[in-house]
């Protein structure tokens, strides 16, 4: 074989080696967490929105978790399931929206506290901030030597229906709701609660969901006639929710507000 075709074939192999690295390499999965520079594009000092989510494996419908410890918020989409869901929903109890008056965060215990009595991960050396994280997160990352400090994950919000590559550094990116929150629960009969009862409630992953922060604090202390997720495909699901922690609590809702939970749930 000449000099010239021994070059010639060379190059070719050259470039086709090149071409193989270059295709192998368009996607970094050296990282593969959260807010870092793998597939998920993200600069790893803060979170970020994808694009809509077309499912969540990871989730699993209210139906089919009624203590709260399965991940996620899955929507309920079938006719039979809408079925038990108004049949679930029209076991709560209404009664007008009490005063404000005397509520402050503390009356259900300082924030996050592991030894809230009566609930799934109490007393297991974890905050319930980082436990429903864990949760409800995926591709979920610790601080160098904790087992429950969390400093990235991502998470599927069923609130807005989108992807969030979350770290800690902008904590506030991923809020966790109290899906029935801690002041209606209050003007609602926790007023008259012992103070276990309320750290109960402020503690129980069945009334807790990570979700998108600004989603979290457009709510506020709403109920459902007042406010409902952004994503139309998880409202009958967010209504189940709220009915498991008020029939679990005997904690009645306003008329309007139920009424608003059974029409997220009709056909």
């Amino acid at each position: 074989m000449d000099t010239s075709t021994t070059r010639t074939r060379t190059l070719v192999l050259a470039a086709v080696f090149a071409a193989a690295i270059g295709v192998a390499g368009c996607k970094d999965t050296t990282t593969g967490a959260a807010g870092g520079t793998g597939s998920s594009g993200g600069s790893g000092d803060k979170a970020t929105s994808s694009g809509p989510v077309a499912g969540d494996g990871h989730a699993v419908s209210p139906l089919d978790n009624p203590d709260g410890t399965k991940p996620g918020l899955a929507p309920i989409t079938s006719t039979a399931d809408k079925a038990r869901a108004r049949a679930l929903i029209s076991r709560v109890a209404t009664k007008g929206r009490g005063p404000k008056t005397g509520y402050t965060r503390a009356q259900f215990g300082y924030a996050w506290m592991d030894s809230a009595p009566g609930v799934p991960y109490a007393h297991n050396g974890c905050d319930t901030r980082n436990d429903v994280i864990k949760r409800d997160g995926t591709e979920v990352r610790y601080r160098s030597g904790s087992t429950c400090v969390i400093t990235s994950m991502v998470l599927a919000d069923p609130y807005t229906g989108r992807t969030i590559d979350w770290t800690k550094t902008h904590a506030s990116a991923v809020q966790i709701d109290h899906v029935m929150p801690l002041s209606y629960d209050w003007q609602m009969g926790a007023a008259q609660w012992t103070k276990d009862k309320r750290e109960q409630i402020a503690n129980d992953p069945l009334n807790l969901i990570p979700v998108d922060g600004p989603s979290n604090g457009a709510k506020g202390d709403s109920g459902p006639a007042s406010w409902l997720p952004p994503s139309t495909v998880i409202r009958c699901s967010y209504a189940v929710r709220i009915a498991q922690v008020s029939l679990k609590y005997a904690l009645p809702v306003t008329a309007p507000d139920k009424q608003a939970m059974l029409d997220q749930c009709a056909g």
